[in-house]
């Protein structure tokens, strides 16, 4: 349509041309959204940039979602526009938490009334006095209690106009407005970003006079890296700088050099500031803030890892080991002089030497460009899983299961032997291996320092935290008649040692839960089985090889375990999944059939045997995992171990009550394949072939 004589009419004719084209951008209703297109001017000028923006009014208590939406999905627009038009990428207001009814979050996103702003640039050979229509085919998800996707087709025609623009009469006040909220970086404003393990620590120094609360921070990550649904902690720094931590999603992107997002104020005239960072090395908010230890110097860093290593003594992590060696000593009780002081000196050499390969492990990866830090071998499911089976054969020996000769492990009531010398560095050297997951006040600072200074240097402060850990004993070697004052042997050493092997089936436990974080539910499932094997052979030890019985019987009880604990660590050896599992939810489901994905769903339960007998059977067939790469489908696990509202309810549509129930959803087709409930690798082959054949 082309209106040349009212183009060259007057203004106000002009204006009631742009409002009358206008009338083609009638919102459109969906569900809880109202949407439409509405432009920031009254009339295009060739070859000039100007501003449309998608209006989305929500219903009370109904939202939509941002770039990085957390459970749910962004908005999207795809535009259909003129030859030799361009647009831009979505300008995304500052978001905010969305929380369901019972607090709940549930993902980043907007509800009231949201424009998002998108630059649309025109060719530079418009003719005057023709128009322009563009269209936008736009889907969002809109979600209250529940929650429904949302699609509307928009259009929107503007006059072209060589003169000057002129703001819109309706909308272009409110779209400046919005332009103005949009994250930026504002001036006066210090940031710097620094990663250490799974924590991002964000460092702001506001300028002077900026006014606002702790309350008013929260950051929203762009790229998932941060975790939308964990709790942000904030507080004040040195000089006055704020520091937020940040916890990390284990599910976001491997391996970031960057922080992106948005550091969103609640209150104040900065809505949000645009965040693009480089993370430090070493990860440390040096810059802003400088290290206690490193302020202190080399000397006070090595007074703090002195006083760190000798507390450690009290972190539980540690204190179990230590017992063992305390019940040395109560045996070494009256014994020469000379031995008391041999153990303990041999003790001490242990904690030195296992502190010498630690701190060379961390400068040698240092070196390499690894970002390390305190416990960094406990990052490793298969070290983890040897630590948790080693202190489970100890804690079994000391409950009475078996005895061993001080010889083999050092440990248990044999301590005050003279051939107990290697006992004693090896309870040094197991002493360190179980500090390594413990912090003890004054040993962070230290430790932070020692990972950023010279290789001399950090040897240093290792070495007095080793004899921080040591001193108790190196005392007790020194003054060896302070051993008299310890209980004399007697029956109740035995009530006390098998009273020291709780702590170590705690720490067990606490190295369980470590490995349940770095395996899938079935890596876990058989890491458990794994050590009840190697509980079993050192019961099938204990049973056949020792009190009495024939040469034979005792080659039978050492072969018996030597099978029973290479089945457990085959069993239970830790190894690293060949798929990820997403999480299930409706809307995941819906959003990944738009995108056309091939959708594994797994309705499961920790508590249903079935459940993991089936993810066994299958996924350890290298047919189904090959078949899976090469039809990209996309695993998504329903988690039914607790209850759940949204997969009772799925369940229920299709009919079923229980777990397990499996299906695949296909591209084009519009019902899923159902799987049975007893699973096999070719059951599975036959509904992925009969998916791809759509």
């Amino acid at each position: 349509m082309k209106y040349p004589a009212l183009l060259r009419a007057t203004p106000a004719c002009l204006l009631c041309l742009a409002l009358l084209t206008a009338a083609h951008a009638r919102p459109v209703r969906k569900g809880a959204v109202e949407a439409e297109l509405v432009p920031a001017v009254t009339s295009v000028q060739p070859g000039h940039a100007f501003d449309v923006a998608l209006r989305l009014a929500h219903d009370p208590h109904w939202h939509t979602y941002w770039i990085n939406s957390g459970t749910g999905y962004p908005t999207s627009i795809k535009w259909t526009l003129p030859p030799g038009w361009q647009a831009g990428a979505i300008q995304w207001p500052v978001p905010h938490v969305l929380t369901d009814a019972h607090g709940t979050i549930t993902g980043n996103g907007y509800d009231g009334e949201v424009y998002l702003l998108v630059t649309l640039v025109p060719p530079a050979d418009l003719s005057d006095g023709m128009s322009v229509t563009f269209k936008a085919a736009v889907d969002w998800l809109m979600c209250k209690e529940v929650c429904e996707p949302g699609e509307a087709a928009l259009e929107l025609t503007l006059p072209v106009d060589a003169g000057p623009p002129a703001p819109h009469p309706r909308w272009g006040a409110q779209l400046a407005a919005a332009r103005g909220q949009l994250p930026h970086v504002p001036d006066g404003w210090q940031l710097a970003a620094a990663r250490d393990g799974q924590i991002v620590t964000l460092t702001v120094q506001a300028p002077a006079g900026a006014t606002f609360t702790l309350a008013d921070f929260h950051f929203f990550a762009d790229d998932g890296l941060i975790a939308y649904d964990q709790p942000q902690s904030i507080r004040t720094g040195g000089n006055g700088a704020l520091v937020l931590t940040l916890p990390i999603d284990p599910a976001g992107p491997k391996n970031p050099t960057r922080l992106f997002g948005v550091l969103a104020l609640a209150k104040g005239d900065v809505p949000g500031i645009r965040v693009d960072l480089p993370f430090s090395t070493p990860p440390s908010t040096s810059a802003l803030r400088p290290s206690p230890a490193v302020a202190g110097g080399l000397p006070g860093t090595l007074v703090l890892a002195l006083l760190g290593g000798l507390i450690l003594n009290l972190m539980p992590c540690v204190f179990p080991v230590l017992g063992i060696k305390i019940l040395g000593f109560v045996n070494q009780a009256g014994a020469d002089r000379r031995k008391v002081t041999l153990h303990g000196l041999v003790f001490a050499l242990g904690v030195l030497v296992s502190f010498w390969v630690l701190a060379g492990a961390l400068l040698a990866l240092r070196a390499g460009g690894r970002e390390l830090g305190w416990g960094f071998q406990l990052q490793e499911p298969g070290f983890v899983f040897v630590l948790a089976a080693l202190l489970l054969v100890f804690a079994l020996n000391l409950s009475g299961l078996f005895e061993v000769g001080l010889s083999a492990t050092g440990v248990g009531a044999q301590l005050q032997r003279q051939s107990g010398y290697s006992g004693s560095f090896f309870t040094g050297v197991l002493a360190t291996v179980v500090a390594t997951p413990c912090s003890a006040p004054f040993l962070a600072p230290a430790l932070g320092a020692a990972l950023a200074l010279s290789a001399v240097e950090s040897l240093a402060v290792f070495t007095a935290i080793a004899l921080g850990l040591a001193v108790p004993y190196l005392l007790l070697s020194a003054f060896p008649a302070a051993v008299k004052f310890l209980p004399r042997p007697g029956a109740w050493m035995e009530t006390f040692k098998q009273l020291m092997a709780f702590p170590l089936y705690a720490t067990v436990g606490f190295l369980v839960w470590v490995l349940a974080g770095q395996t899938p539910d079935t890596g876990l499932l058989k890491v458990l089985f794994g050590l009840v094997l190697v509980a079993m052979a050192a019961w099938a030890y204990g049973r056949w090889t020792q009190h009495g019985g024939t040469a034979a019987r005792r080659r039978f009880g050492v072969a018996l375990a030597v099978v029973l604990l290479a089945a457990g660590v085959t069993v239970g050896w830790p190894r690293p999944s060949d798929f990820t599992w997403e999480k299930w939810s409706p809307e995941t489901v819906a959003k990944l059939r738009a995108e056309g994905k091939t959708l594994y769903v797994d309705f499961t339960a920790r508590w249903c045997a079935t459940c993991q007998s089936n993810k066994a059977v299958v996924f350890s067939s290298q047919k189904v995992r090959d078949a899976l790469r090469a039809h990209g489908v996309v695993l998504l696990k329903a988690d039914w171990t607790s209850r759940d509202a949204q997969i009772t309810e799925e369940l229920a549509a299709f009919h079923r009550s229980a777990v397990p129930f499996d299906l695949i959803y296909a591209p084009g087709r519009a019902d899923p394949i159902l799987l049975p409930e007893l699973l096999t690798p070719d059951i599975v082959l036959d509904a992925l072939a009969q998916a791809a054949a759509k």
